[in-house]
């Protein structure tokens, strides 16, 4: 109980396991004198599923801190540059009813809150237009830097849309050539268990033993350790989430100079909505739908008339169906082993939270990785406490999308605003937010998932009205609203005048490379 922790295990790759592999080992390399053996194994016959290709801007910091060239992340793995969300037709329905979800924050957002002086001015100007600069970039198809800004710096916040299959590649060369992964080909067919309930090894079909001190489950939906061997169960959230399907499909650019949206759009169908995600190489484009509301036909068909309007016939493509099944485990670190990426759970990829999920877990697990087994229940409990909370938000962020719907044209929308399915947790905010304007000291935590900007974004951009509060606003409240209005406009008007097209920026990355920092 007291020997220090000296190996881990990543069972399974992917994304999951290769980013999981990377925080790791770049954080031990670079604080212990004797850093922790990090292995990793995969089964070379299981394909990875490939779904995340989108990223919040955490990536930026991650992938700095494992030591990867922004440029070299960028040609290797078919990258562009994500400015936000854009939401169509989630509210009413009709062709004009959208709105985004940037990723800047309000203007003066650590001083005043924008959201009620908004509210009172004449509408015409949506709440993200008013408050923020990249409402109008994502509208032109803007980059959010110049060639000559240095790699994982901005002049606007941004995060990436990558090439999932690539990406994993490439974080394998990473992991093994730069930061001393040790990399096992094989798979794991049995469990050799301590006395204690602890996992002491693996047994894999060349006849080895890998013996650890501490497993990370990265083995996807299987969940092979936590699921399967600790048979710790998984929550649903189906009641709250209705989705349970996705059609996924790559549509190839139709000439080569094609503009790429700096943003990804999620446009509602009948029973769901599709994401377009625009990569250099290609678009990621998929069905998200709730089998209960509709049919599979019925979903290609929407899905085929979406690839339609840019002059692709999806029956020449190969259409991908993934199933899915919301929630997550009711543990996920039990006994020395911890579960990461699809292992832990599953959520539909509106807000694309699933890698930013790796992202947090992985770091959590290297800067506070348990000295010893006798501390680790400890590191663990904090662990589950941590991350059930997480879930839950992401979960509430997730339904608040559908839940501010007016649209009727099917029972999936009426539905998702029935009182029944929202979380206690999320009745109890918006209640509130019918009186005050979301503002951080509304949550929990000092650090959320989503901060209270998102809430922001997504409440009014589906139109929902925030009561004017009775004592109404100060003249000095005013005045800084005023100013920050129009600091918005002239910042707005000098990006939009001085930052290049998204595939203008990339083809001079892939030409020249970006300044190293």
């Amino acid at each position: 109980m007291q020997q220090p922790i000296q190996s881990i295990v990543i069972v399974g790759g992917g994304t999951a396991g290769w980013l999981s592999a990377g925080v790791i080992a770049a954080r031990l390399n670079a604080t212990q004198e004797k850093p922790v053996k990090v292995t990793l194994i995969e089964s070379p016959n299981i394909p990875i599923v490939g779904v995340g290709e989108g990223t919040w801007p955490t990536m930026r910091n991650t992938l700095k801190k494992m030591g990867v060239r922004e440029t070299d992340f960028i040609r290797e793995c078919h990258v562009s540059f994500k400015q936000g969300a854009k939401f169509a037709r989630w509210h009413t329905g009709k062709t004009e009813d959208a709105y985004y979800h940037p990723l800047i924050l309000p203007q003066g957002f650590n001083h005043i809150n924008l959201a009620p002086h908004w509210q009172v001015q004449p509408r015409g100007t949506s709440f993200s237009q008013a408050v923020c600069p990249q409402d109008a970039l994502c509208e032109r198809s803007l980059a959010p830097k110049m060639i000559t800004t240095p790699e994982y710096q901005g002049l606007a916040n941004y995060a990436y849309h990558l090439d999932a299959g690539a990406f994993s590649n490439f974080l394998t060369r990473h992991c093994t050539e730069t930061l001393g992964v040790q990399h096992i080909l094989d798979e794991v067919v049995g469990i050799k268990t301590a006395n204690n309930g602890d996992i002491s090894a693996l047994l894999t079909e060349s006849g080895a033993e890998l013996a650890a001190d501490l497993f990370i489950d990265c083995t996807g939906f299987k969940s092979k350790l936590l699921g399967e061997h600790y048979q710790i169960p998984f929550k649903s959230c189906s009641d709250i989430l209705f989705a349970d399907t996705a059609l996924a499909v790559h549509l190839p650019y139709q000439q080569p100079d094609t503009e790429i949206a700096s943003h990804t759009i999620s446009t509602a169908q009948s029973a769901g909505w599709i994401w377009d995600i625009g990569l250099a190489s290609r678009r990621g484009v998929g069905h998200v739908f709730a089998s209960r509301y509709t049919d599979r036909d019925s979903a290609y068909r929407e899905l085929a008339e979406y690839a339609a309007q840019t002059g692709h016939k999806l029956d020449n493509l190969s259409v991908r169906e993934i199933p899915i099944t919301p929630g997550h485990r009711e543990k996920f670190w039990h006994k020395n082993c911890v579960a990461v990426g699809l292992s832990a759970g599953f959520l539909e990829p509106l807000e694309a939270s699933a890698l930013v999920l790796v992202e947090i877990s992985a770091d959590f697990i290297a800067s506070q990785l348990p000295a010893n087994r006798a501390v680790m229940d400890t590191v663990a409990r904090r662990f589950n406490r941590t991350f059930h909370y997480r879930w839950e938000r992401i979960i509430d962020f997730l339904k608040l999308h559908y839940m501010l719907t007016v649209r009727d044209d099917n029972d999936f929308w009426i539905d998702n605003r029935d009182p029944v399915s929202i979380p206690d947790s999320l009745h109890e905010l918006i209640e509130l937010w019918r009186y005050h304007p979301p503002w951080d000291n509304d949550f929990d935590h000092a650090t959320e998932v989503f901060p209270a900007a998102s809430y922001q974004y997504v409440l009014y951009g589906m139109g929902f009205h925030t009561q004017a509060h009775p004592a109404g606003l100060s003249a000095q409240q005013k005045q800084l609203a005023k100013q920050a209005f129009a600091k918005n406009i002239e910042m707005t008007q000098k990006l939009a005048s001085v930052l290049p097209g998204n595939r203008e920026l990339i083809n001079k990355i892939y030409r020249h490379g970006l300044a190293t920092v």
